[in-house]
């Protein structure tokens, strides 16, 4: 009888795992799908309360208001106080790979990126990786930190093969 216990028990965390996996699998998809269908508005929410993001050139922030600030003026107008920032008018990203560590209810993992944005009105190649904190909060997991690793942001018409561009990023 405590053999059938043990393997219960090993089975039963053993579907935890998979299941928190899945879970941040599909905090991953989510976000990605936010990005994809244009709904910015959503991805705070993805976050913890003090979530970070920090996006390389693109810029950072910290914290459910000064996300949905950063994600807003991504693809908003220029105006006086955001003439120099980046604009993003369209996007569609790809991932790959996503790998999981878990820790209980904290955990890493990181996924490839490729996206095909237009930044500042050039059509771009993009080539990252997303690096990632996450925490289960109330049942569910979120954000707690999320990183963009650029490997090469090339216009499109110039393409990604020179050497001088792959030297942006090495990981």
């Amino acid at each position: 009888m405590a053999d059938l216990e043990s393997r219960v028990k090993e089975l039963e965390a053993q579907v935890l795992e998979l299941s928190n996996r899945e879970a941040i699998r599909d905090l991953r998809y989510r976000y990605h799908e936010c990005v994809n269908e244009g709904k910015f508005r959503e991805i705070p929410n993805l976050f913890t309360e003090d979530g970070e993001l920090d996006f390389a050139h693109l810029g950072k922030a910290k914290g459910r208001t000064e996300i949905q600030k950063f994600f807003g003026a991504l693809n908003e107008a220029p105006s006086a106080e955001n003439k120099n920032r980046p604009r993003i008018t369209w996007v569609k990203q790809f991932i790959h790979n996503h790998t999981i560590h878990l820790h209980g209810s904290t955990g890493h993992g990181f996924s490839y990126l490729e996206a095909k944005p237009i930044y500042n009105g050039e059509a771009f190649l993009v080539a990252a990786r997303y690096d990632d904190e996450y925490i289960q909060q109330s049942g569910q997991w979120k954000f707690k930190k999320m990183s963009l690793v650029p490997y090469f942001m090339v216009p499109f018409r110039e393409g990604w093969a020179q050497e001088d561009k792959l030297k942006m990023g090495t990981h």
